[in-house]
């Protein structure tokens, strides 16, 4: 298909009210704006406070690095920046045609997106992915290849596959590769876990909340979450361990043992990031389950060390953290090669989702739902927009099929 003859993609696309009139002309996109912007749902879900047993990491007990010292120890909230001084963010890329592409990208990335990437897309022709991230890696490689730096590309990436997907009047998915699979089984990551049943998850991830600094009796009760787990699940469903790089080799290797009647699909970010060796002796040692990691981890550079050290048995990149979509499937590709499945930190999210239903190598989606206590109207909301459906394994997602991503917010005035 030739971009410059957009009006030659179906009579159906040229008719649609969504269609733009360059559809119809023989230019290229040039980008004219880079922009960070505020934005609201379009349908704004009931206000409402969850039932006084809801979990939430925000406010319960979760192990972290940062579990050995007690005045931080209680929540995240307490050690994590407050998202408004360090925030994610929302990129607007316009063009000269008046089309328009959104990215989200990682805390902390939004002053480098405004300070120094705008001026190297600014004219630049969106559809040239692969050159146009390229520019944007090698530009910031003098001071940095993880961290924000690759959380402020992700955010310009994404939003100009959006870009893309819109000229084209087609879903990102069908953009890179179209279906690999009818529907997308996912999994609900969470601690609220007779919601998580209820609602016909067969699969679910605990948020573990004991490490190292808590001794036995935090090995005993990280036991009791996993044994409550499997007694509402039943035999065949699947269990996953989140612990978000708070434990020790031989903490994990324990608490393994301990866990191995329990049936665990996977304990994931065991250790640090860096510590990819680590993670390559924890999968030798340890056959009771799989050893997952890759959600702190950044670019194809980045899980070439997982796959040196025989790090991880899945990886699990974040497309708002890895470098965007043009970077996850070179992620992709690289594990494809090695018959390693990936399986995207928060990919049921609207924009990864269209990369698992386009990867052959990306079987699940992650979910989390809305906190138990709210209003029917919640919930219901939350399935139609999450395109949800129920089968043998469990809950089902798909991507939208609007233009784009098929973003749901608007821009703040």
């Amino acid at each position: 298909m030739k971009r410059r003859n957009f009006l030659a993609l179906s009579a159906a696309a040229a008719a649609a009210p969504s269609s733009f009139a360059f559809q119809a002309e023989k230019s290229k996109l040039k980008i004219t704006g880079i922009r960070l912007v505020k934005t609201r749902p379009k349908r704004p879900l009931p206000e409402y406070t969850p039932s006084s047993t809801a979990w939430s990491t925000n406010g319960v007990e979760v192990a972290s690095p940062m579990s050995i010292y007690p005045q931080y120890k209680a929540t995240r909230s307490l050690f994590l920046p407050d998202p408004g001084k360090v925030p994610a963010f929302t990129v607007e890329v316009t063009t000269d045609k008046g089309l328009k592409g959104y990215g989200s990208g990682g805390p902390g990335g939004g002053t480098i997106v405004e300070e120094h990437l705008s001026k190297l897309i600014l004219g630049k022709d969106p559809f040239d992915t692969e050159r146009n991230w390229d520019i944007m890696w090698r530009s910031t490689m003098s001071y940095g290849q993880t961290g924000v730096t690759m959380n402020a590309i992700s955010g310009v990436d994404i939003a100009l596959w959006d870009l893309v997907g819109k000229a084209l009047n087609m879903p990102v998915y069908k953009v890179i590769g179209g279906e690999t699979k009818e529907r997308i089984p996912s999994y609900c990551t969470g601690n609220d876990l007779e919601q998580h049943i209820e609602f016909g998850f067969k699969r679910v991830k605990l948020a573990i909340p004991k490490g190292p600094a808590d001794g036995r009796d935090g090995m005993k009760a990280n036991e009791a979450l996993v044994k409550h787990a499997r007694e509402l699940l039943g035999p065949e469903g699947d269990i996953m361990l989140d612990c978000w790089m708070s434990w020790t080799e031989r903490y994990t290797i324990e608490m393994a043992e301990m866990l191995a009647p329990y049936r665990i699909f996977w304990m994931e970010e065991c250790l640090p990031p860096y510590d990819y060796a680590g993670f390559g002796r924890l999968r030798e040692q340890i056959k009771s389950t799989r050893i997952v990691t890759g959600e702190h981890e950044y670019g194809r550079y980045g899980f070439r060390n997982l796959l040196e050290h025989h790090s991880a048995e899945i990886w699990q990149p974040d497309i708002h953290w890895c470098g965007g979509l043009t970077e996850l499937r070179h992620v992709a590709n690289l594990a494809a090669a090695y018959d390693i499945p990936v399986m995207p930190h928060v990919g049921g999210v609207r924009d990864c989702v269209h990369f698992i239903m386009a990867t052959t190598n990306a079987p699940w989606a992650e979910l989390f739902m809305p906190s138990p206590g709210g209003p029917k109207e919640v919930y219901r909301r939350w399935e139609e927009d999450n395109q949800i459906s129920r089968g043998p394994e469990g809950i089902y997602t798909r991507p939208s099929e609007e233009p784009g991503f098929g973003w749901d917010f608007e821009v703040a005035s």
